[in-house]
């Protein structure tokens, strides 16, 4: 089986019209923009994955509110696609001293329309797709999610 997919997190975190966002490096350099997101790692629930991505990745704790979607990709130029779980969730506190994990730049706020205008520069297609679907009101319990040992 040469092929699989990595199953990944993320975040839309939205304030006063305005969501969260991070500025990362790509292996090969490119500066591009994406939600606070990551890998789901052993262990863990979903749900911890992503609160502790959103505060490696921003420097912010947030409060998970509702599912908003799964989104499936695969990008051509690579040998696997992801599988990206996206939580609607609430900002809580920023910790500005907080060192961001590696390859991230910086955590900034933009509204839709302005990350709409930059879309050459999102990480993925589900960058703008998991604002856009938060904005048409999708939310699905959190308990749709069920984690078994």
């Amino acid at each position: 089986m040469g092929w699989n997919a990595h199953i990944t997190v993320a975040c839309v975190v939205e304030h006063e019209g305005r969501f969260l966002l991070v500025e990362e490096r790509t292996d090969d350099g490119r500066l591009v923009l994406n939600q606070p997101a990551g890998h789901w790692e052993e262990g863990e629930t979903l749900q911890a994955a992503a609160i502790r991505e959103t505060l490696e990745e921003s420097a912010w704790d947030v409060e998970l509110t509702g599912l908003v979607g799964l989104y499936a990709y695969k990008p051509e130029h690579l040998d696997h696609g992801f599988l990206r779980v996206a939580f609607a969730a609430r900002a809580l506190h920023h910790h500005p001293q907080r060192t961001l994990d590696d390859g991230i730049e910086r955590g900034l706020w933009m509204s839709r329309e302005e990350l709409a205008t930059c879309g050459g520069r999102h990480r993925s297609p589900m960058v703008l797709l998991g604002v856009d679907d938060y904005l048409a009101g999708k939310r699905y319990p959190l308990d749709l999610i069920h984690h078994l040992r």
